[in-house]
């Protein structure tokens, strides 16, 4: 195999673990793959979906097993592509108002609407191809807590990456 060349996975990989927004990864991503013009995804939530956290992700956000939490199932799309499906847990007393009345209502990505608390990244897990969270034909999954600059987390995620990322129309 040749040293240049790389599979189009790696290169999501790499382009994932660049940033700390999967948001931002994606807009990356779908520009430099050519999927749309212009390159910004957007959240086409679920608002029926209803899934209770698990003790382990309450843990992980390091909130009390009565402590309110927000939950969105989106899939974000760039152009007409689904790029990713993802479950995200947050706290949204962590949050602002104006940041949760746009979580609740808008198809604004988490990332971009949680930008202004300058979150980081702290990936637990990713594995290649599916998992139990993720739906069929997922070539890539990733759990992570987002955590602001003194480290407390605010969301847990469960993104599942689609083969639309890897197709070149």
């Amino acid at each position: 195999m040749s040293s240049c060349a790389t599979s189009p996975l790696s290169s999501l990989e790499r382009t994932l673990s660049a940033n700390q927004s999967a948001t931002a990864a994606l807009e990356q991503w779908c520009a430099a793959r050519r999927i749309a013009s212009p390159a910004i995804v957007r959240a086409i939530a679920d608002r029926d979906a209803r899934r209770p956290a698990s003790a382990a992700i309450r843990a992980s956000l390091g909130v009390r097993p009565d402590e309110p939490l927000g939950y969105r199932h989106v899939q974000l799309a760039c152009g007409e592509r689904v790029l990713s499906v993802a479950h995200n847990w947050y706290v949204p007393a962590r949050l602002t108002a104006a940041m949760n009345r746009t979580l609740e209502t808008g198809d604004t990505p988490f990332g971009k609407v949680v930008a202004p608390l300058g979150f980081t990244r702290q990936r637990l897990e990713r594995q290649r191809g599916g998992s139990a969270d993720c739906p069929a034909g997922t070539v890539l999954a990733d759990k992570a807590v987002l955590r602001v600059g003194d480290g407390t987390a605010i969301s847990f995620v469960v993104e599942c990456y689609t083969a639309a990322n890897l197709s070149r129309d």
